[in-house]
């Protein structure tokens, strides 16, 4: 039941993904909002890694950062990024399916260096809070970044301002 229920959110929340994506206009991707963001393409990228990660959580004891393997694109178009991202929600979705519910109460840690960066967890919890939870709110940066710079933000949970509901 717990990787059912996981599965319909992330099948709901990364249609949400896509078309917050697919509403960054190349023309903003060199935008950062402060000396210390990121740029829009950098924080679109971000987004679409975040589900590469699924598959070292789901599957794995132990993510070691020192082992991932990044899939780089040329930050210059938002249709590299989109193609990032659908690379790995398919990777995420074949991870969610596979897993059990059994596994998911299964302790998960992060390292780096050498270093435990996250301690040890049930899997459920890293699934809520490092992947789905992270990526939420890396989308509600980039809704700031798309209001800041004039864009249309789409509609995700609902009607929007600018559909002219008030």
């Amino acid at each position: 039941m717990l990787v059912k229920s996981l599965l319909g959110e992330f099948l709901l929340e990364a249609e949400s993904t896509r078309k917050l994506l697919k509403a960054i206009p190349n023309a903003i991707l060199d935008y950062k909002p402060s000396p210390h963001s990121w740029t829009t393409a950098q924080l679109a990228s971000h987004i679409a890694e975040i589900y590469d990660w699924y598959p070292g959580t789901f599957h794995g004891s132990e993510f070691n950062m020192d082992a991932y393997q990044r899939d780089e694109v040329a930050l210059n178009d938002i249709e590299n990024i989109i193609a990032k991202f659908e690379r790995a929600f398919n990777r995420a979705k074949e991870s969610i399916e596979s897993a059990t519910d059994e596994s998911m109460l299964e302790d998960w840690k992060m390292t780096a260096r050498g270093k435990t960066v996250l301690p040890p967890m049930e899997r459920i919890k890293v699934v809520r809070s490092f992947l789905m939870n992270h990526i939420y709110h890396h989308r509600g940066e980039m809704i700031i970044y798309l209001r800041a710079t004039g864009h249309k933000v789409p509609s995700i949970y609902g009607p929007i301002y600018e559909d002219g509901i008030k």
